[in-house]
């Protein structure tokens, strides 16, 4: 446990904990102005009502969010000084580009949306709210094409030991950034639509708002299953994309310690990295890893005893994020279409099991979106720009004291603000959308 080591648990912990506050953000405004796109046009409203419920919600987790990836940015200085300044040229263009193009539209928009329901027309505010949604999804954009360029370096030049940026539309337009973002923008989908069916299924157990959230099921249903078939086939575009530019993590994600053509996916895998094998390998369809990476059953794939022991990914730890995470999607595509065939058959109130499961789904993308990621960051090993600088050299030459030290204070840090997030989410989400439900105000009146 060196500097090097704890330096990238310690980034690890804080983008894990970020992700956290992220893919809901992206999920739930999505959810939330859809509901409003319902009230604008039908004026009925209940639909009012939802997208205040889900607005307060997605308000909470946005503004905790901001905090999260404000400290994150900060270790690019403190614990990765070499990196940034290797890759200072390139990595600080997107990364100002966000904060100027994204951040700042979301965070005025939303203002606009939250204090002007009595002041803006109903489609000036319905406007406010999609220019929100477009805000978080820029944001991810030029995230990801800070990260894609690390995953496939393009549009540089090196010069005095330093990346220097010759083409910045290269940089944007990185194939490999794109597949990397559609597929995330799904998964961000995925965790925001079984958020609102976790949410939902609490009150109809409890029998409560049950018109509304009959009605929440409705659109959650199909959002989540859209969102996990995105998934599933965005995921294998990526895995090709992944295959034609970085191998060495193809072969890691799938086990594959020989290269051969015609190679086949194995059911069931347990690798023993040690002994550079599978210890089990079972249930094997012919040429199917060569047809999905290559679209050729002929196709050569790459093994990892051909790739120098130092320059491999940790490969337990590559391959079992890639297929936990790939099992999760199907379980989730699973609830996802059961929820919504009960609830077009108008069964889903007699399916108490179904909606205990629903209500304890909202962990599974959660998992499933940080098993990516790691799949994605730890499949890239031993590079931090993938092919010119490693690990090792990018981290910041200070004491291991110092590390432990920052390690500690960003786990306190972390673990205060995602409990109070959870704390407020549980607090105003158990308690429903009466509070904004106009009608039942009126009555009581």
């Amino acid at each position: 446990m060196g500097v090097t080591m704890l330096s990238r648990i310690q980034f690890a912990l804080t983008v894990g904990f970020h992700f956290i506050f992220v893919p809901l953000s992206i999920g739930l405004i999505i959810f939330t102005v859809i509901m409003e796109t319902l009230y604008v046009r039908t004026g009925d409203p209940k639909y009012k009502t939802l997208t205040k419920f889900w607005g307060r919600l997605f308000t909470i987790n946005f503004l905790l969010g901001v905090v999260t990836g404000v400290a994150m940015e900060f270790q690019f200085g403190t614990n990765w000084s070499r990196y940034s300044e290797f890759m200072g040229d390139i990595f600080g263009s997107p990364l100002a580009v966000e904060a100027l193009m994204a951040f700042f539209l979301e965070s005025t928009m939303l203002g606009i949306w939250i204090f002007g329901w009595e002041k803006l027309s109903k489609k000036m505010h319905l406007l406010a709210g999609w220019l929100i949604a477009l805000g978080t999804h820029l944001s991810a954009v030029w995230i990801i094409v800070a990260n894609g360029f690390m995953q496939h370096p393009v549009g540089y030049v090196l010069r005095n030991n330093r990346a220097e940026l010759v083409n910045f539309w290269e940089v944007l337009f990185n194939p490999y950034a794109w597949h990397t973002y559609v597929h995330t923008i799904f998964a961000c989908y995925s965790v925001g639509a079984f958020f609102v069916l976790a949410v939902a299924a609490y009150h109809l157990l409890r029998k409560r708002n049950v018109e509304m959230m009959q009605e929440v099921v409705k659109y959650a249903t199909v959002f989540a299953i859209i969102a996990t078939l995105g998934n599933a086939i965005t995921g294998h575009f990526n895995g090709k994309n992944v295959a034609l530019r970085q191998p060495v993590k193809l072969a890691a994600m799938e086990a594959k310690w020989e290269t051969q053509t015609n190679s086949g996916f194995s059911l069931i895998v347990v690798p023993d990295e040690k002994n550079e094998r599978n210890s089990i390998e079972a249930l094997t369809i012919p040429g199917l890893t060569s047809w999905m990476s290559y679209g050729s059953m002929d196709a050569e794939v790459l093994g990892l005893k051909d790739v120098p022991v130092n320059e491999r990914p940790p490969v337990a730890l590559t391959f079992w994020s890639f297929r936990i995470m790939v099992l999760l999607g199907f379980v989730m595509l699973g609830l996802a279409i059961a929820a919504w065939w009960h609830r077009r058959k108008g069964t889903l109130m007699d399916r108490t099991r179904l909606l205990k499961y629903l209500m304890w789904s909202i962990p599974l993308p959660y998992i499933a979106t940080n098993l990516g990621w790691m799949t994605a960051e730890v499949g890239r090993q031993p590079w931090t720009v993938y092919g010119l600088i490693t690990t090792a050299d990018s981290v910041s030459p200070v004491a291991l004291s110092d590390v432990i030290i920052s390690l500690g204070l960003v786990v306190v840090f972390y673990a205060i603000l995602v409990g109070l997030d959870v704390y407020l989410l549980v607090r105003y989400a158990k308690a429903g959308p009466e509070a904004y439900d106009e009608r039942q105000v009126a009555v009581a009146d």
